[in-house]
């Protein structure tokens, strides 16, 4: 079974309160055995337009997993915290 990921460019918006969501995030992270592999750290364009902010790289043991975390009642408490903190695009990928 190939491997999901999610994928995710934030704008923190609210520093402060977007910790509360780390919080949160990296809780339900935990309860669903998922990975982070990138959480932030260095950006840089290799091609195109794209001008990421954030990057956020997470890996699950299924596309169906990462999907269910998104909708989990635990992830759901980080994105409640999130709310005013950060604006999110956020897409599930397969992996191969």
């Amino acid at each position: 079974m190939a491997s999901g990921y999610i994928i995710a460019n934030v704008r923190v918006t609210n520093p402060e309160q977007y910790e509360e969501y780390r919080k949160w995030s990296t809780a339900a992270f935990q309860a669903h055995d998922a990975e982070p592999c990138v959480r932030g750290g260095q950006v840089e364009v290799l091609e195109g337009d794209w001008v990421p902010e954030r990057v956020v790289v997470v890996k699950f043991k299924s596309f169906e997993a990462a999907k269910a975390f998104y909708h989990s009642p635990e992830y759901g408490k980080a994105r409640a915290a999130r709310e005013g903190a950060a604006i999110m695009r956020l897409i599930a990928v397969e992996g191969v």
